[in-house]
């Protein structure tokens, strides 16, 4: 096991940004996370960057070396495009350039604009992480496909709407203190009962919002934190990458997510843990149905028993096994290709205890994991953050 050291966050706030451009946002991340990390710019070998709908939202390709100039670097500067997963695949790939002595110090992240394109662009733009031919075609849009999913989750192992609506309750709640959430707003189970119908079971509080936003960290050897003296008590021990069909009806099952599946027992293995070991967890709820199937894939419930988990609890912060403390997807917001880089860091500051949620996660938490898919989780990635001193 190699613990690459996190040794600095930053995140711009998720909301909308109508008068500010992608590499703003990103160059405040950006600077934010190499401030924290006090590592000098040119010790920076490359930057990793999650990104998927520029080319849509700001007619922008080619966005590496962009970046690397909003960040104030001039250093070789990859983009990552795998949909919601961008920034998370960004992350995988750095933690893998630096485990393989490629590389000391890396600068990822990621960046969506997106609401500058109103509702009816972003719905288009996120559609192309679908299937065109089999899906889009005939009019699928992510509510209706995930819809699908939690219709058929239903019929397999039971379950109500009033259970995700615990989901959205709870995550709600979390991001009434984090500043950088998109949604800082309680709600209550009635209010996501009686909110407006979207996409039978779901109401409009099922769904994350459409935001704008950037995150990034600066991630670094363990050798190189050692001889730098680094402020650096959290580490990525484990990473995982799986993959599924595309199209829905390719699929075995539309009640399971075969793709976290795989990247889970990837980064389990790779940090030498079991599921019973993590204390925490950030995963990707853009709906409320995603976080029972995240909780599942990830090995933290048996199929079928985490529909209930919010509503019995468990999930909550003060629950067993505190789930989407930064609010999750549902209530932070999810700027797509920010939100995986996003969720290591959510993490990565709840276990070193400055994030505002902190004072949720026990004394003795060391173990936690951030979970980034991609669509209908044709894509996922896991990691496995650990305190280590």
């Amino acid at each position: 096991m190699t613990g690459v050291r996190i040794a600095g966050v930053g995140m711009t706030p998720f909301d909308s940004h109508p008068d500010r451009t992608g590499r703003e946002l990103f160059g405040e991340a950006s600077s934010e996370a190499i401030d924290d990390s006090s590592v000098t710019r040119d010790d920076i070998d490359a930057i990793f960057y999650g990104n998927f709908m520029g080319a849509f939202a700001e007619g922008q390709n080619h966005q590496g070396p962009l970046m690397a100039d909003a960040a104030g670097l001039s250093v070789p500067a990859t983009r990552f495009e795998s949909a919601c997963t961008s920034s998370g695949v960004a992350v995988r790939e750095a933690v893998s350039k630096i485990r393989g002595g490629e590389a000391d110090v890396l600068l990822v992240g990621g960046m969506e604009r997106m609401t500058n394109m109103g509702t009816a662009g972003a719905t288009k733009g996120l559609a192309s992480a679908a299937d065109d031919l089999y899906e889009v075609r005939s009019g699928v849009t992510f509510p209706g496909a995930y819809a699908l999913m939690a219709r058929a989750y239903f019929e397999e192992y039971g379950g109500t709407h009033e259970d995700l609506a615990h989901i959205a309750v709870k995550n709600h709640d979390n991001a009434l203190v984090n500043d950088h959430a998109h949604l800082q707003q309680e709600i209550t189970v009635e209010d996501a009962l009686e909110a407006p119908e979207i996409a039978s079971p779901f109401t409009l509080y099922d769904s994350c919002p459409i935001s704008d936003g950037a995150s990034a960290l600066v991630l670094a050897s363990p050798e190189y934190a050692a001889e730098h003296d680094l402020e650096a008590s959290v580490a990525i021990t484990g990473a995982g990458h799986g993959g599924d069909t595309m199209a829905l009806h390719d699929r075995q099952s539309l009640s399971k997510t075969p793709a976290t599946r795989e990247a889970a027992e990837a980064a389990y293995d790779d940090a030498d843990i079991e599921p019973s070991d993590v204390a925490i967890a950030e995963v990707h709820d853009c709906f409320t149905i995603a976080e029972v199937f995240a909780l599942e894939a990830l090995g933290l419930y048996s199929y079928g028993e985490a529909i209930g988990a919010a509503r019995r609890g468990e999930t909550r912060r003060d629950g067993e096994l505190p789930v989407n403390l930064s609010g999750g997807l549902k209530a932070k917001g999810h700027p797509v290709g920010a939100t995986g880089a996003a969720q290591v860091a959510a993490i990565a500051t709840l276990l070193d205890g400055t994030h505002p949620r902190a004072d949720a996660v026990s004394d003795d938490a060391t173990v936690g994991v951030a979970h980034n898919a991609g669509g209908t989780v044709a894509s996922a990635t896991v990691h496995v953050l650990e305190v280590l001193e």
